[in-house]
């Protein structure tokens, strides 16, 4: 814990923070007054129709975009398993093939996940326009290299014994994936892809500001005429799809048990 704060206090200067702050008189009252503007919500019937769109379009949005992810991040997943790998099981030819598709399959990943999803939709709304297409593209690339990652690692933290018996009995990969790995990782591959989903849900309203539709640019319209209580009927709104996901992680992982 004294190394922890020794890292912690020169690196919360250069980002110039100061927890003092939040408790300064004057600060208090901007934000007591700011806050006090969520009060109370609105549950008109039209805003809550808007709301209703914006919500089903961020739920589209992010359902979609997780679901291309999985289609870039399955395949790019199971290259980088170095469990599915036939070449490893003993002396062949194939060994310096397999490892340079692996490397290019590991750059593919890094390039995906390493440009945020913010960034790719901005480039990417030049391309389609004011929309959610763009943000479902930017959620595929940036979630589909950080899925890929996380996949591959969840199979080679399991048992591969299984794998490696069938591919030794002349399995083809997939087989081994379906019935060596996935019956041992399937729980948590599960999970961790609910989890994704979630976070797009939240990459969905952050991206809806630079005009990707949704609740993000509801709540970028509703912040520009100062009417906090649209904002925090928003924020409800997000809430609820973040119990939804959580409630539908524990589901599946249930029905996986």
């Amino acid at each position: 814990m004294l190394l922890a704060l020794l890292v912690l206090w020169p690196l919360m200067q250069i980002a110039e923070f100061r927890p003092s702050d939040l408790f300064d008189a004057r600060n208090l009252e901007v934000m007591g007054g700011f806050l006090g503007q969520f009060f109370p919500p609105n549950m008109s019937g039209d805003f809550l129709a808007y709301a209703l769109k914006a919500t089903i379009e961020t739920l589209a949005m992010a359902t979609a975009g997780i679901a291309l992810a999985m289609l870039l991040a399955l395949p790019l997943g199971l290259v980088l398993t170095h469990s599915l790998s036939v070449s490893r099981i003993g002396p062949g030819s194939g060994r310096g093939a397999g490892e340079a598709v692996r490397a290019a399959a590991r750059a593919t990943l890094l390039i995906l996940r390493g440009i945020p999803e913010l960034v790719w939709a901005l480039l990417l709304v030049r391309a389609f326009g004011l929309g959610p297409a763009a943000g479902v593209l930017a959620i595929a690339l940036t979630y589909g290299g950080m899925l890929g990652k996380v996949y591959s690692e969840i199979l080679e933290s399991g048992d591969t014994r299984p794998a490696r018996v069938l591919l030794e009995s002349g399995s083809g990969r997939l087989m081994a994936f379906f019935y060596g790995l996935l019956p041992g990782a399937g729980q948590e591959l599960a999970s961790y892809t609910i989890y994704r989903w979630e976070c797009a849900v939240r990459a969905s309203v952050i991206m809806g500001f630079v005009g990707a539709g949704g609740l993000g640019q509801l709540m970028d319209q509703s912040m520009k005429m100062l009417n906090g209580g649209e904002v925090s009927t928003i924020l409800i709104i997000f809430l609820l799809l973040v119990l939804l996901a959580d409630a539908l992680s524990v589901f599946l992982r249930k029905l996986l048990a």
